[in-house]
């Protein structure tokens, strides 16, 4: 009776193991934690090529958000061209990437910061990922398969090409969606990632909105 009891507990003990580690698999280490273990290296620069590496799969969404965030602030006309092409770069390495994350070239990859520089950076940018944390979690995750972030991929990088161009009032909006559904996509929310969707479709149909407005405004004046 008392074997039978053991093997019982055993068995048990080691269901709840196997959904223990289940549980882990679906809960991706927080960007915040990441980015504070990665800032203890000290022994040399900490290069883009490690961000992505130790991001695998979610560094489309984390780079996104990097490269997006400059597209958020009040910029003079024509910065878009510049601050729109690595917007372009990743949301096409989320479509077409082979590797499963970004991808840099040697120069770029090869890129870092010394690791008191990345530390005080880390520092600063922390508290405000942690906060943001506690309202994006993983959930309803449904980009388990390649075929699926493809799609998002195809979504985002048409958002980069409206951003890129120089439409009035029309490059904020899908920055903005681009955002959302980057830093979701880094932290396995899948509910954020349609939200950022919806406003992606919606941004450009705004954008289409507002160049069909103005050409049939020209065709009126001309």
């Amino acid at each position: 009776m008392q074997q039978k009891a053991k093997t019982v507990t055993n068995r048990a003990a080691a269901s709840a193991s196997d959904f223990t580690h289940a549980g882990e698999k679906h809960q991706p280490e927080h960007l915040s934690d990441l980015l504070v273990r990665l800032a203890r290296t000290t022994d040399r620069k900490v290069t883009i090529r490690d961000v992505a590496i130790a991001l695998q799969d979610r560094s489309f969404g984390a780079f996104l958000l990097v490269f997006t965030l400059p597209n958020l602030v009040p910029l003079p006309p024509g910065a878009t061209f510049i601050l729109g092409l690595p917007l372009i770069f990743i949301s096409w390495q989320m479509f077409a990437s082979a590797q499963g994350r970004v991808y840099f070239p040697r120069r770029v990859g090869d890129y870092g910061l010394e690791p008191q520089t990345f530390e005080l950076i880390v520092a600063r940018l922390v508290p405000w990922l942690r906060r943001a944390e506690k309202l994006v979690v993983p959930r309803f995750w449904f980009l388990e398969s390649r075929f699926a972030e493809r799609l998002i991929g195809i979504l985002a990088l048409i958002l980069a090409v409206v951003v890129f161009l120089p439409i009035p009032l029309g490059n904020w909006p899908p920055a903005f969606a681009l955002a959302i559904i980057g830093f979701t996509h880094s932290q396995r929310d899948g509910i954020g990632v349609i939200v950022g969707c919806v406003l992606g479709l919606a941004s450009i149909a705004l954008a289409a909105f507002v160049v069909c407005t103005a050409g049939a405004l020209l065709a009126l004046i001309f």
